[in-house]
């Protein structure tokens, strides 16, 4: 049985992207080479990977076992040879490239600027980044790093916390005084509240109240699958947001959202890098998490006071005062 380490890449390649066109563009190759090497790797590896049907082709059982023993043992490859320069004296350039996952708004908004500063500093480091609110199977997909805004759910990840950001229930100003400001979480059930189609309004509208955190009854005739598309329609008068606060704090700043209910502490959810568990550690990998921890640390690049804190300052009450909240007819 014989393979190159190239015919292994690419299998893997067109088993993510799921079609040789789209592996052949991300390995700056040609179709027909990116052919040829799953034709001989399936010769190597005396197994049938894809069925091909019509110009499509789709993973085989054996292809699917394959590729979950294949993935870890091709990143502690590449992890081993990228960090022996690296393990000598600790001052070698980080070589190769790095994959990283994570949301779209708090990649748009923060992230790219960090990300920005860490490839001038690595010029020979290749970064691939993809934004997206799903979240990804960072094994399955070729992913290095996946950052998440939660807690972590998957237990087979390795992950460090970088930062802490607290979610803002807020509304605009028009919207308040044509619906009267809630002043008691039962209020809630009198508002239009603009819902986030990733998460049940249970999990996303919750406060404390005597010591543990309730989701009071809320409902609304809006629902978006992204931050900054529910603040614009929260920034438009259609109803109250439960947003992140990396979102909120330029709006609530501007004064065209103001928070409401300051009084009820909302949740705070980790912001984590995770990762694949690889052994060691590649040295690129390391930097980078270092770097991201670094540069989010405390989220000074959007805190704001959301409640008050012992010897904080609470943020003034909208001026002018609106009516308070009351039973719609």
């Amino acid at each position: 049985m014989r393979y190159s380490l190239e015919e292994i890449t690419t299998f893997l390649a067109v088993m993510e992207l799921g079609t040789v066109t789209s592996a052949a563009a991300r390995l700056n190759l040609s179709k027909s080479v990116v052919s040829k090497r799953i034709s001989d790797f399936e010769t190597a590896v005396g197994a049938a990977l894809f069925r091909r049907h019509a110009g499509r082709i789709a993973p085989t059982e054996a292809a699917l076992r394959l590729a979950e023993r294949l993935r870890p043992a091709l990143a502690e490859l590449t992890a081993a040879t990228e960090s022996a320069a690296w393990g000598m004296d600790g001052a070698a350039p980080l070589l190769g490239s790095l994959s990283i996952a994570a949301p779209m708004s708090f990649g748009t908004m923060y992230l790219t600027a960090s990300l920005a500063r860490f490839a001038a500093a690595h010029p020979a480091l290749e970064l691939r980044i993809d934004y997206d609110d799903r979240t990804r199977d960072l094994a399955r997909e070729g992913f290095d790093l996946g950052i998440r805004i939660g807690d972590a759910r998957d237990s087979a990840l390795i992950a460090r916390k970088l930062c802490e950001d607290r979610q803002v229930a807020c509304a605009s100003p028009d919207y308040l005084a044509r619906n009267g400001v809630p002043t008691t979480l039962a209020d809630l059930r009198d508002h239009q509240v603009i819902g986030y189609s990733h998460m049940a309004d249970t999990q996303s509208w919750q406060f404390r109240q005597g010591g543990r955190m309730i989701s009071p009854q809320v409902g609304g005739r809006l629902s978006l699958n992204n931050g900054e598309a529910m603040q614009e329609m929260a920034i438009a008068g259609l109803g109250l947001a439960m947003l992140p606060g990396f979102i909120a704090a330029r709006a609530l700043r501007k004064g065209q959202l103001v928070q409401v209910l300051p009084e009820f502490q909302t949740r705070a959810l980790p912001i984590m890098a995770v990762w694949p568990p690889v052994s060691p550690l590649p040295a690129k990998l390391r930097a980078l998490v270092d770097h991201l921890a670094a540069d989010l640390a405390d989220g000074e690049g959007w805190r704001i006071v959301t409640e008050a804190e012992p010897g904080t300052v609470p943020p003034p009450a909208p001026k002018p005062q609106l009516p308070r909240a009351g039973r719609k007819g």
